[in-house]
């Protein structure tokens, strides 16, 4: 297991993002480690994805620095690009390709060996059953397919840090788990997974730490038991305390109210 203790994969400091009068991030201060499997959670518009972004340098911050891998993403966002692996929560693919071309050309923007490229882009079509569909066109796929092409592109090129918005999207449940234990073995390598995620359960079961955003602030931030702690349920799962303390824990009156 290659030990990085200490080391910071991602440090924000101060961080604001707006959008016109939108408020989309306020003053985020948040480090996560090296070989940490981070999970980002919020209900829609808190700012998680706006964040994953400014990460990879595509949105820019008002204020505050982000430091990546060691380096300034403002000041050099090639640099960090080539070190992450990044799926957006709605990937766009080039339709217009195979699924082994669009991979291939991926391999090549990475500068991998065509040996390797060969090798690695083989091994992940057949992990997760697209072996007989790489010659497909993309725009032939189904969206659980697409998606498993959008992963295997930010695993190919073996990436220091993994960016991964809403990863299991459209997954049937047997590719879902291939890759989540592939995080786990990318964990063991030291490489770092920072995962946004509507799936509670699967983020409770996999991550390492939470951080819980809401209205463009990290409202919460720790392991299960200190997240128990701070919403004073000793005994829940994430969904509870995640209800607690966003403030919509009372969804008894909002189903009422719907079925009047």
């Amino acid at each position: 297991m290659l030990t990085t203790s200490g080391a910071l994969a991602v440090e924000l400091k101060g961080v604001v993002k707006r959008y016109h009068k939108l408020l989309a991030v306020n003053q985020l201060n948040l480090s996560i480690n090296m070989g940490e499997i981070f999970g980002l959670l919020g209900p829609n518009g808190s700012g998680k994805s706006t964040t994953l972004k400014m990460l990879l340098g595509l949105v820019k911050p008002d204020e505050g620095s982000i430091i990546v891998l060691g380096k300034d993403v403002q000041k050099d966002p090639v640099a960090v690009k080539q070190q992450v692996g990044y799926v957006p929560e709605s990937p766009r693919l080039y339709e217009f390709l195979t699924g082994i071309e669009y991979l291939d050309f991926i391999g090549d923007i990475y500068g991998m060996s065509t040996e390797e490229k060969k090798s690695r882009i083989t091994e992940y079509l057949k992990a997760l059953q697209l072996e007989g569909r790489e010659g497909d066109m993309i725009s032939s796929y189904s969206e659980g397919m697409k998606q498993k092409i959008a992963l295997i592109s930010a695993f190919l090129h073996k990436p220091r840090l993994l960016i991964l918005d809403e990863p299991l999207n459209a997954l049937d449940p047997r590719s879902a788990r291939i890759v989540k234990e592939v995080l786990h073995k990318l964990k063991m390598q030291g490489v770092t997974a920072i995962m946004s995620t509507h799936v509670l359960e699967i983020a409770q079961a996999i991550c390492d730490r939470i951080g819980i955003m809401y209205q463009g602030k990290l409202l919460a931030l720790g392991n299960m038991s200190e997240l128990r702690q701070m919403a004073k349920l000793p005994d829940s799962g994430l969904e509870d305390i995640f209800l607690k303390l966003t403030g919509t824990d009372d969804l008894k009156a909002v189903v009422e109210e719907l079925l009047k």
